[in-house]
């Protein structure tokens, strides 16, 4: 497979990480808690909030695994697209049903990798209140656990240099949980069964919002 439709490789996935270590600890400050509480190994989603668009590189580089993340379609434009894709992220278009994106997305899975997903869809209060099914159908018919992951800390605060950014050297703290399944066993992917997945996703994800506030003390 080539061009548009070449699936995501671990080895991108793996450049793309040492690259988010790179930046992140370089131009700021993280604090990490709970990391280890991903898998080692197999295949798992970590769903993390989404306040800021910092979110995704930072997890990217404090996450004990490479992730592929499923990134909207509108973040691959010119010098952008090629990059991405070459360091194993997917391109998702949200306006429909991308059936290459959830292709490749079950197929890093199948392989045994980490998906990372905003299951908000988009870039809002960062607080879960919002969820979309995909993260429930990705994790029932996977069969994959879900990391919750809480990223605080991008959006206190604007950089001088870089408006956009925080603070450069400012402390961004990434709070990873308990590891959980979403379905009910059955394997079923009926709508009640991703319904009910969903909600109990929603609880699991709020919860762990909460404790990792409480826990950095970001009230």
């Amino acid at each position: 497979m080539t061009g548009a439709t070449a699936a995501p490789t671990p080895r991108g996935a793996a450049v793309g990480r040492g690259i988010g270590i790179g930046l992140m600890y370089g131009l700021f400050r993280p604090r990490v808690l709970g990391a280890w509480r991903v898998p080692a190994a197999g295949p798992v989603i970590l769903a993390v909030n989404h306040a800021h668009n910092l979110d995704g590189p930072m997890l990217m580089g404090t996450a004990p695994r490479p992730v592929h993340f499923l990134i909207k379609k509108e973040a691959f434009v010119g010098p952008l697209d090629p990059f991405l894709r070459g360091i194993g992220q997917l391109k998702v278009d949200r306006t429909t049903v991308d059936r290459t994106a959830i292709t490749q997305a079950l197929g890093v899975l199948a392989d045994g990798g980490a998906l990372g997903i905003f299951p908000e869809g988009t870039r809002g209060e960062g607080d879960f209140a919002s969820l979309r099914a995909g993260l429930a159908y990705f994790a029932v018919r996977g069969g994959a656990p879900i990391v919750p992951v809480a990223v605080l800390g991008s959006t206190e605060g604007r950089g001088r240099l870089i408006p956009a950014l925080p603070p450069l050297r400012s402390r961004v703290d990434v709070v990873f949980g308990d590891a959980f399944l979403a379905g009910d066993g059955s394997g079923r992917r009926t709508r009640k069964a991703l319904d009910e997945a969903t909600a109990r996703i929603q609880s699991e994800l709020t919860a762990h919002l909460r404790n990792a506030r409480r826990l950095t003390g970001r009230l």
